[in-house]
């Protein structure tokens, strides 16, 4: 019998088990990650084998301990990273409240204020006045240097850019063992992580930092899924850009907004693209507002120029699509 699995522990399986069979993954990080969210031996192998990968060779080991991992992401390649001393760009961390919990945040703005220059690719501007926003979900490891580096290449660009630590109520990413990251993440109840924007959201309309009458949303791969089920819940949201992330829930999808812009690989192994087409379907009859592209060439996480899977090509295409997506439903 399959284990029952939440739609975003079923993604992330599949992820490990893809990077695996790519070499993205060792054998005992992708058992050890399987392991975490299952729960078990018996039920992880179960799962594995129901995947095509042969149980009896991906057990063969001892169970990974805490820090056992030996994945290592890799230097920023792309040539839109923005180191964290870039004079043009302040960050810092920033916190508010979410009923009883405390949200911290990585918040990344132009020095001194401007306003995007989102399709030209031409430097920001000064402007007077609040800036718009961009909420970022980031990956299934948690808010990392990577998702930090995205979020300063957007406040380059002239936006607010917000990237909420999903992790916050556990102490943070950075006090976690990077294996277990996913498990915590997938066995949350998503609509804790959508309430944890919505928080960032209202932080922004009461503190004045931003235009949180402009504000716009991002995610990739698991963030990708969370920007989806934002757009579903978060009505102020005038845009987001998911990028291959799964579908919410299709019966959700007339409560969206925003106008969204999903960003896909063209693998057709993706599990991300696991459901696409019916949820466009489901835009088109709702009237949505809302624009699906795949990127020749590509596969799942190919913006993350960290990873093995960097399309620098296509990622900076999405990239400047993403902008000018943003230029037009946040100006």
């Amino acid at each position: 019998m399959i284990l029952e699995l939440n739609q975003y522990q079923e993604y992330l399986v599949h992820e490990f088990v893809d990077d695996y069979q790519d070499g993205v993954l060792s054998r005992r990080d992708m058992v050890g990650r399987v392991l975490h969210i299952t729960g078990g031996v018996a039920a992880a192998a179960t799962m594995l084998t129901s995947l095509g990968v042969r149980a009896a060779d991906a057990m063969n080991q001892a169970t990974p301990g805490p820090g056992a991992s030996t994945a290592v992401a890799g230097e920023a390649k792309s040539p839109l990273s923005v180191p964290p001393d870039d004079p043009s760009v302040q960050s810092t961390d920033i916190q508010f409240p979410n009923g009883d919990a405390t949200i911290t945040a990585y918040e990344a703005r132009p020095a001194g204020g401007a306003t995007p220059q989102a399709s030209s690719g031409a430097a920001a501007t000064p402007v007077a006045g609040g800036l718009p926003l961009v909420l970022v979900c980031h990956e299934n490891r948690g808010l990392t240097d990577h998702i930090k580096d995205v979020t300063r290449r957007l406040a380059k660009q002239g936006y607010v850019a917000c990237a909420v630590d999903l992790l916050s109520r556990e102490g943070g990413t950075a006090k976690q063992d990077p294996s277990q990251v996913p498990s915590i993440l997938s066995n949350a109840d998503p609509n804790r992580h959508v309430s944890d924007f919505a928080a960032a959201l209202t932080h922004y309309q009461q503190d004045g930092g931003a235009d949180a009458g402009r504000a716009g949303m991002t995610g990739f791969c698991f963030g990708g899924g969370i920007t989806w089920r934002a757009a579903t819940q978060i009505a102020d949201l005038k845009a987001a850009v998911p990028w291959y992330g799964p579908p919410p829930p299709l019966d959700a999808v007339p409560d969206i907004k925003a106008a969204v812009f999903g960003i896909y690989s063209s693998d057709p192994g993706d599990f991300a693209n696991k459901g696409r087409d019916e949820l466009e379907q489901a835009l088109k009859t709702a009237g949505v507002t809302y624009q699906m592209k795949v990127y020749p060439g590509t596969q799942h996480a190919f913006n993350n120029d960290t990873g093995p899977r960097y399309n620098e090509q296509q990622a900076l295409a999405a990239w400047q699509d993403m902008l000018a997506w943003f230029g037009k439903y946040l100006a």
